[in-house]
Formats: structure tokens, C-alpha cells, sequence
């Protein structure tokens, strides 16, 4: 088939450190093209790709060095692009969020739109009222409740490459990890009191947003002077392996409805167990008691802790496998697309949730 996947500008695809959704765009992009699918990506030209590559804007917006620049026209911009193009192609795959809508109305049902963020803000509900006729793909099932009466195609988990992340031989597991952004609903407060608690090192490798900085400063810069709590700064691919590789658990103590937690598949890829607050989409994710434990509060916590001794690491890496290999999230959208162009389906399943 003839697929256009339309990326954001804000991240390379991949993203050089963090970001979620490019990252997304990246793998699937690739997996497609080894299912033997000829796939166009429109993106920034630092893309590093598989797929015919239309570049759309120089680099990546979050790293330009430019002291003013405007989003909303670069993605217009590329927006333009896709639609002058749009014949080439037997679906075109947008992951800009609604920005589209006005513009290929006339070719909606050619198109599908996977919705990487949280749902519950106000607007929203009208927005997607308003365009009824676009199909959409939730990335779990918790993703779409506020929006139930939208038109979803199906519910895709994300995926990673199989060879992106491979489990150390010997994992140190010495310390805990938290890998993330620095930000108010992803609680690294409460990894560092679950580390304190249960007496273990936590090293911490995330992203501090301008947005986030006060803060950071004011809320979690005085938590770091503890000696076994150590910041590390972000970091990308090439760190993550190791990073969470040799770690005896990834902390994911959220405090928000999660549309999926990219992170947590990371640390199973590496085998890695997921200690994780029981909020969004982390039940579609974990299995409670097998790739990680589901807490509530912070004594479970603490206990889940001294109860990482009973996960098997290969087994954590085995659910990776199964569940959120980049390859079954592109068999996924390739049932979708064929549904689209009106190709008779095939076997593959729909959708994966726990």
C-alpha cells in the first residue's frame, strides 16, 4: 500500500532525546516499509528514515536555535504539502492531533488520525464533534473515555523495535530509575520517597520543560541533595539500554490519566520490571504480579520494592515481545489501512489490551 505518515515538527523522528510521539512515527514508519509497504513521511529534515522522506521544515522545532519561530505555520505549511499530494497515497496516517480536520474533509475516510494525548480538556468534546467523520486510533482504551462518541477505528498500543533495547547479560540492578519529564503529574517526588523508603539508590534521567522549571527549582532540586538520589539530565536512545537495563525496577508514579507511558515498554524491552501508580492506561500496560506491580499508595509502593525478587526479567522481556514489538503495532495499522482502502481483511487482530 501507499501510506503518507504525517509527523509533528516539534522532535526529530526519532527525537534526538525526548519525545513520545516522533519516536512513535519513527518505528512505525520503518516497520511498515519491512512489511514491504511503500511509506512517504512528511517530517523535519533531521529524520533519519526507512521511508521516502518529504521535508517540511529544516530541523526539529524544539532544538532549533532560532529565538522566534511559529509552530502553527510550520505545520500548515507541511500541511499544504500533504494535500497537494494527497493522491499519491491510498491512506495518509496523521499524528498531529485535529490540526488537519478542516482541510481533508473532502478525503476523511482516507485518512486515519492516531491521538497521542490526554482527551479530557475543554474544547475537545466540540472539536471532534464537529468532525465526526474522521477515523481515529486511541493508544489505550483509558485514552478515549472522555470522548466515547468519537469515531474510533481501533485501539493500537505503541510498539518498539525488537533490536532497539536488548537486556543486559548480567544486570547490575543496583539502583532504581525514573526516566520521564520533570513535571508535576509525573511525581518524581514520589520516586524519590518510594527510593528513601525502601533504602535503595535512584538515579533519575528526565527532561526539564521551560514550563516545568519553577517547579523543579522549588519542588525537586532540594529532594536531590540526599547522596543516593542522583539527576542525570535527559537522555536519548543511545543512553536508555544501559540506563534502564541495569536498573532493578523503573519507577512510574504517576499522577494523571496516562494515554499510554512510552517509558514503560522501554524498560520491558531492556527487562526491566515497571513499579507503577494504578492511573491511565498502566493496567493495559503491566501485568500486575509478571512485567512490573500496579501500586495505589505509597506503602504498596515501598513493598513492591523488596518484592522485585519474584519477577523473572526474561519473562518481563517476553511480555515485550508479545505486546508492544514495533512489528505487531505496524501488523496492527495494517489491518486499519486495508479497512480504509476497502482491501479485504485479514487475520491480524485489531486492537491489544489487557
Amino acid at each position: 500500500m501507499r501510506i503518507a505518515q504525517i509527523a509533528p515538527l516539534y522532535e526529530a523522528v526519532p527525537p534526538r532525546l525526548y519525545g513520545g510521539t516522533e519516536r512513535i512515527v519513527a518505528y512505525l514508519s520503518n516497520a511498515l516499509v519491512e512489511l514491504g509497504h511503500d511509506v512517504t513521511l512528511f517530517a523535519s529534515a533531521d529524520a533519519q528514515t526507512r521511508a521516502r522522506l518529504v521535508p517540511v521544515r529544516d530541523q526539529a522545532i524544539r532544538l532549533d536555535p532560532a529565538p522566534l519561530k511559529s509552530d502553527v505555520a510550520a505545520h500548515l505549511v507541511m500541511l499544504q504539502e500533504v494535500k497537494r499530494r494527497a493522491r499519491e497515497f491510498d491512506v495518509l496516517h496523521f499524528h498531529v492531533d485535529l490540526l488537519h480536520f478542516p482541510f481533508f474533509e473532502d478525503i476523511a475516510g482516507r485518512t486515519l488520525t492516531t491521538l497521542h494525548g490526554r482527551l479530557e480538556l475543554k474544547d475537545l468534546a466540540e472539536a471532534y464533534r464537529a468532525w465526526p467523520h474522521y477515523p481515529l486510533v486511541s493508544i489505550s482504551e483509558q485514552q478515549r473515555r472522555p470522548l466515547r462518541f468519537a469515531n474510533w477505528a481501533a485501539t493500537v498500543p505503541h510498539g518498539l523495535p525488537g533490536t532497539l533495547y536488548v537486556p543486559p547479560a548480567r544486570p547490575r540492578g543496583d539502583y532504581l530509575a525514573f526516566l520521564g519529564r520533570m513535571s508535576p503529574e509525573k511525581r518524581p517526588d514520589r520516586a524519590i520517597e518510594i527510593a528513601r523508603r525502601a533504602g535503595w539508590p535512584l538515579r533519575i534521567a528526565a527532561k526539564v520543560d521551560s514550563a516545568d522549571e519553577a517547579y523543579f527549582r522549588e519542588r525537586i532540586v532540594p529532594l536531590l541533595d540526599d547522596p543516593g538520589i542522583e539527576f542525570v539530565g535527559e537522555i536519548g536512545d543511545a543512553q536508555k539500554a544501559d540506563f534502564l537495563g541495569n536498573a532493578a525496577a523503573l519507577l512510574f508514579p504517576i499522577d494523571w490519566p496516562e494515554p499510554f507511558g512510552l517509558v514503560m515498554i522501554e524498560a520491558m524491552a531492556c527487562g526491566t520490571p515497571v513499579i507503577a501508580w494504578g492511573c491511565g492506561s498502566v493496567a493495559e500496560v503491566i501485568d500486575d504480579g509478571v512485567s512490573g506491580f500496579i501500586v495505589h499508595d505509597m506503602d504498596t509502593a515501598v513493598a513492591a520494592v523488596g518484592r522485585l525478587p519474584q519477577l523473572d526479567r526474561t519473562a518481563v522481556r517476553a511480555v515485550f515481545e508479545r505486546r508492544f514489538s514495533a512489528h505487531v503495532m505496524a501488523r496492527q495499522y495494517e489491518e486499519i489501512y486495508r479497512r480504509l482502502a476497502g482491501e479485504p481483511a485479514g487475520a491480524v487482530e485489531l486492537a491489544c489490551t489487557a
